[in-house]
């Protein structure tokens, strides 16, 4: 798994994710929505430490030297 974002996209998705795992989350009166923010959360979290985007690998994005 060779890493596609760069060090700005990786912040991004690591304070994106910090933020909805935190109790200041977006909350919504639907139970699925609140779930759905917990896995992008998740998700976002861990390709901030993987360096690796599963969108970006499918559309040949590289933002490696950005």
């Amino acid at each position: 798994m060779k890493q596609n974002l760069g060090k700005l996209d990786r912040i991004f998705r690591f304070v994106l994710g910090v933020w909805w795992l935190s109790p200041y989350a977006p909350q919504f009166n639907a139970g699925w929505a609140n779930w759905i923010v917990y896995a992008v959360a998740w998700i976002a979290l861990l390709e901030s430490f993987a360096a690796w985007c599963w969108i970006h690998e499918w559309f040949n994005i590289n933002n490696k030297n950005q």
